[in-house]
């Protein structure tokens, strides 16, 4: 009974943690660009199939990305206007994520911190 009780308990466990950590949510971000100058703004990850859907909003400007990852990293594609670029960012404790990213065709990268704002980002859309 205690062994079935601890098996239980520790797939719980597991299966909790696996949920907390891949991306989806709602970020405060806070970044610098690559030019020195620093940002922030929000951003909202959700699950769309195998992809998540990622926008940043900063500023006056939205940035619309699709990323692809697991619960350890996660690496997007963005558009903003006429400006692309990629960005890619790992996990690191509490929920926080922490990446650099760049225009496309650019010699510099900027860095983003997201830290969590709440759990509620939609896994399906």
């Amino acid at each position: 009974m205690i062994a079935k009780l601890v098996s239980i308990t520790a797939a719980v466990f597991l299966f909790a943690g696996a949920a907390i950590a891949d991306p989806v949510g709602r970020y405060t971000v806070r970044g610098t660009n690559p030019n020195g100058t620093a940002y922030s703004g929000t951003v909202r990850v959700t699950k769309t199939g195998d992809t998540y859907r990622v926008v940043w909003d900063v500023g006056n400007q939205t940035y619309t990305g699709t990323g692809i990852g697991n619960d350890d990293f996660i690496a997007v594609s963005y558009r903003a206007g006429n400006e692309t670029g990629i960005a890619l960012y790992g996990r690191k404790s509490n929920g926080v994520w922490e990446g650099v990213w760049a225009y496309a065709g650019s010699r510099d990268v900027g860095t983003d911190r997201w830290s969590p704002r709440d759990r509620g980002g939609n896994r399906n859309s």
